[in-house]
């Protein structure tokens, strides 16, 4: 999901086992920052724009998804009304400009979406002298700031949760394993952040290229280095897709064994779940949304829609849960950068998140392990910012 966004469309509708997770939100606004003015009694124009119209494959499922998405949170805010307009970006970084501009010229208050980095920016840049935020799906935090938040979980906070936990399970120094191109490049930037934060050494970093080669080359360099330093952990960027699996059947051959040598991951083992079945990856730490908040939000959402959501539509989700929790306490400076980073938070489909000034975002993890084949979590997510992982 190392992206950002595209397009435009329309609504939806649903029940009641979230209705308390459009509502975490209600500190007070400190400071009006940039955003507009809004009448809080009348329904609140938000527009979102989606990636249809691409000719990417899966970009009309997304949208449809987080259209719908959407619309399920809208049916869950009490008292507050929201009157929802769909642009379609078709994944275009010039057509997200220009459908941002009409959005605004509309009478939006502010933008969700659009979902791929570029386009994202483009649709920031656009309505910023609009004094108008945008609510990006993107997790690409290189185009976060000034008017534009990234909704997407981040490399940062999932390196956090996992470093902060490894410390207080008394790790003591941890190898940075990381891919060469640009995912893994900013992957290890955001462990090496997370560790030098923390009581966990950073015992020393592996690079390696998206090959097989380039993996198999990289084993003697990964043991050498646990070896050398006595490091108790490597902490991987790789993916299902990548590196994951033939690391998780070379790593352990080599010697470096997940029995005395921790392994941790930056991206969802879970996902998917035929990773479960790695024998390397039996007892690895990995973090992800709170697990019953999730499974609730997926459950409503096929129950509503008879099919499954898509992976990101719930950042749909978070994004109206938030606007409705801001303009039910009924102020006119409920949009502004200042009431959007309220420290309080807000309550999502995967659980607690906040808004930083600095236009990324928090989010309450979860820390899961793999036992048996299984998901096990070992150390639950957080309820509210004052709680453990943070």
């Amino acid at each position: 999901m190392f992206t950002v966004c595209k397009p435009t469309r329309k609504l939806a509708k649903s029940a009641i086992v979230l209705a308390t997770a459009a509502f975490l939100a209600a500190c007070e606004v400190g400071g009006i920052g940039g955003g507009p003015s809004i009448d809080t009694s009348d329904p609140v124009p938000v527009a979102l724009l989606v990636p249809s119209g691409s000719a990417q494959s899966g970009d009309a499922a997304l949208a449809r998804s987080l259209e719908n998405a959407a619309r399920l949170a809208i049916a869950d805010l009490p008292n507050v009304k929201i009157d929802l307009r769909v642009y379609d970006t078709a994944g275009n970084a010039g057509t997200a400009s220009a459908v941002a501009q009409q959005a605004v010229a509309d009478g939006a208050k502010i933008i969700l979406g659009p979902v791929y980095a570029q386009a994202a920016n483009a649709a920031g840049l656009a309505v910023l002298s609009k004094n108008v935020n945008v609510l990006s799906f993107s997790n690409n935090t290189s185009i976060a700031g000034g008017n534009v938040y990234v909704l997407g979980p981040t490399f940062q906070n999932t390196a956090d949760r996992l470093v902060n936990y490894s410390g207080r399970q008394g790790k003591a120094g941890t190898v940075i394993v990381h891919s060469n191109d640009s995912a893994g490049q900013l992957g290890q930037s955001a462990i090496a952040t997370a560790l030098s934060n923390s009581r966990v050494n950073n015992a020393g970093t592996v690079g390696y290229e998206r090959s097989q080669q380039g993996v198999i080359d990289s084993v003697p360099a990964i043991k050498a280095t646990v070896d050398s330093t006595g490091a108790d952990s490597i902490f991987l960027t790789a993916t299902t897709a990548g590196a994951l699996p033939l690391y998780s059947q070379l790593l352990p051959e080599a010697g470096v064994s997940p029995a005395t040598t921790q392994y941790i991951g930056l991206t969802r083992w879970d996902i998917p779940a035929q990773t479960l079945e790695l024998p390397g990856v039996q007892g690895g730490w990995f973090a992800l949304p709170d697990p019953a908040k999730a499974q609730a939000y997926r459950q409503r959402y096929n129950n509503t829609y008879g099919a499954a959501p898509h992976p990101i539509s719930g950042l749909a989700y978070d994004g109206i849960a938030a606007i409705g929790a801001l303009v039910s306490q009924g102020k006119s400076n409920a949009l502004t950068g200042a009431a959007l980073t309220q420290n309080a938070g807000f309550q999502g489909v995967g659980g607690i998140f906040r808004l930083r000034p600095n236009g990324t975002n928090e989010r309450g993890l979860a820390v899961a392990t793999i036992q048996n084949k299984q998901v096990v979590v070992i150390d639950p997510a957080p309820q509210s910012f004052s709680g453990a992982g943070f």
